[in-house]
């Protein structure tokens, strides 16, 4: 009883409101608002009350995942107030960078916990959203863990948001004691935002087929964010293919439809009988799946997005999406000239750690083309990638290429082989207009005959 007491004497006098949380913010600081579904809301909202008096703050998050800009965003106007950085772009970020407020962190993923305590790239304060405090004094940190613990040793002050409906999630370094922090907030206790995944098209489906006929059982899985990796996921768990095993950076409901049609299993010799994720988000049915499961295990980023523990899984799979691939076979998942779209996130870490894997591929999806708003249709297999665009897998690491046409592999190909295999699963629209422009580039051999 002893120890209890004291525990609750310790919570009491460091229990203080949003308003005195966002109190502590001072001009000049860098802030961290969480990771994932760990984004502060209420202190965000208490920040933004103070917009007025903010000079030279920057914010940054990673993988934060809301339906809106955070609140302090919406409340200032200006970069001399407050500017935002993210080391993952989402939907939010994206309307902050358009409205020139926010800006992306090159990094891959697997570096962040490292670049946090390193170079001078601390943070002053870590907000952070946590589940209920046990008897113990342990907060879990929810199904987010990885690049946290790299902001929190690097924090100078860490002060945590308390929020019933972040599910418990098992795994590695996903407890924080209270002695551990500075204050507690107690929240309001929204419920976490779900992100639905879109219906597939016609030629999602298509996609997928390339994929999953590339797919044996006895493999290991990988699947990036968004729809179409999503549903290629959930193609595999309706085909035949069986004892699949997980490691991922995002764990989406793909894998909970994996595992409810029996497909997962835990045969892998790395962290065996557990799927394996640093951070999670999709629906409500996914949080409750990993609330208090020990099947599901959260591990810091800088050991589940790693080259060497990849490499040790055999026939790994990484299934990610892709925005464009040029001639020479690099590709950008981030980018449109100079817009920023999305992150490098951990595509690069898995595609190359895929390929050193023993029997291992990776698959890098795309539709062939895409249509703007004014019905233009382009092509996204071009001879160039577009001026200013960032590439994100270059051209020695590119496995397979997937469009709704086929299904390539650029490893070890010479330059006019992989541009003729491009140019075999290229829209057939284009295809002639590809040749052409290989043909002055001077990667288009006469007697080719795959087209």
């Amino acid at each position: 009883m002893y120890k209890v007491t004291q525990l609750q004497k310790e919570y009491k006098r460091k229990l203080i409101t949003a308003d005195q949380a966002a109190g502590y913010v001072r001009n000049g600081m860098r802030i961290h608002f969480g990771t994932g579904c760990g984004a502060v809301v209420d202190i965000d909202k208490a920040l933004a009350k103070r917009a007025d008096e903010l000079e030279d703050v920057t914010i940054i998050s990673t993988a934060a995942i809301r339906e809106e800009p955070f609140e302090v965003f919406k409340a200032t106007n200006s970069n001399d107030q407050v500017r935002f950085a993210s080391t993952l772009f989402s939907k939010h970020d994206r309307i902050m960078n358009e409205a020139g407020r926010c800006w992306f962190i090159p990094m891959m993923s697997s570096e962040l916990p490292q670049l946090w305590v390193n170079n001078n790239n601390g943070v002053d304060i870590a907000y952070f959203q946590v589940a209920p405090m046990d008897k113990h004094g342990n907060f879990n940190i929810g199904p987010q863990v990885a690049d946290m613990w790299g902001v929190l040793k690097s924090a100078k002050m860490r002060i945590v948001e308390v929020n019933e409906n972040m599910p418990i999630a098992h795994g590695y370094q996903t407890q924080i004691n209270l002695f551990g922090i500075d204050y507690v907030v107690e929240g309001s206790n929204t419920p976490l935002v779900e992100i639905p995944v879109k219906p597939p098209t016609e030629v999602d489906l298509k996609i997928g087929e390339q994929v999953v006929k590339n797919i044996r059982s006895h493999c290991t899985v990988q699947l990036g964010s968004g729809s179409l990796p999503n549903n290629i996921g959930k193609m595999i768990a309706e085909s035949d293919i069986s004892n699949v095993e997980s490691h991922t950076e995002m764990l989406s409901d793909a894998f909970r439809l994996l595992f409810e049609e029996g497909r997962l299993t835990g045969n892998k010799p790395v962290d065996r009988g557990k799927l394996v994720y640093t951070f999670a988000g999709g629906s409500k049915k996914l949080y409750d799946f990993i609330n208090d499961n020990p099947i599901c295990c959260s591990a810091p980023v800088n050991y589940v997005n790693n080259f060497s523990t990849i490499s040790r899984i055999p026939n790994f799979i990484s299934v990610t999406r892709c925005m464009g691939v040029d001639l020479y076979g690099q590709a950008t998942a981030e980018s449109d000239g100079h817009l920023q779209i999305s992150g490098t996130g951990g595509q690069l870490d898995f595609v190359m750690g895929a390929f050193a894997s023993p029997g291992g591929h990776s698959f890098l999806c795309t539709p062939s083309t895409r249509t703007d708003a004014e019905g233009n249709v382009y092509s996204l297999i071009s001879p160039v990638l577009k001026a200013g665009t960032m590439v994100t897998i270059p051209r020695m690491c590119t496995d397979y290429i997937v469009t709704e046409y086929g299904a390539v592999s650029m490893k070890g190909k010479s330059t006019w082989e992989r541009a003729e295999l491009l140019v075999s699963i290229a829209h057939p629209d284009f295809r002639d207009d590809l040749i052409k422009e290989a043909e002055k580039m001077g990667i288009w051999k006469k007697s080719s005959k795959v087209i």
